[in-house]
């Protein structure tokens, strides 16, 4: 089997532009490209890892990469044929975003799973690290799920 490797992508903003960091901001965004396959997982959660002890934002790491995890996870049970989108951002300094964006246009739903289930819990597991901040963006092509979490300070200026 082939090595998979993550492709980095240019993280584009809202206005058609290159995400650049605001001014004083330590951290830009962060996004790679991952085919859909179960790998794919253990890669996403190395990226987001990485990228937040870069950041000093190590009191995160275990969470953030349950989320990741999870997301990347529902994505790749989609079997879309393209590629997903990791990313992960600080839209304000008190805010980690993570987001996986996915070819299928199927919105994730959160179920009660029973004791004996053996899957069917991610959702639950993301709304409770999250304090139920997370959702959902349809687009064209698909769908980008994100999830937030507070950071414990803001970035140092």
């Amino acid at each position: 089997m082939p090595q998979l490797t993550a492709v980095p992508v240019r993280v584009i903003d809202d206005t058609g532009q290159a995400a650049v960091p605001a001014a004083g901001r330590l951290t830009a965004p962060a996004t790679i490209c991952l085919p859909y396959r179960p790998e794919s997982v253990g890669i996403a959660r190395s990226f987001v890892r990485t990228k937040l002890r870069e950041w000093g934002l190590d009191d995160l790491v275990d969470d953030a990469v349950v989320i990741v995890s999870e997301l990347a996870t529902n994505a790749v049970e989609t079997c879309c044929r393209t590629r997903m989108l990791v990313g992960i951002r600080r839209p304000t300094d008190r805010t980690l975003r993570i987001l996986v964006g996915d070819g299928s246009r199927s919105m994730p739903v959160m179920v009660q799973a029973g004791p004996d289930a053996t899957s069917g819990r991610g959702l639950a597991m993301v709304h409770r690290l999250t304090r139920g901040r997370w959702g959902v963006t349809p687009l064209p092509f698909g769908k980008v799920v994100h999830a937030d979490l507070a950071t414990p300070s803001p970035i140092p200026r």
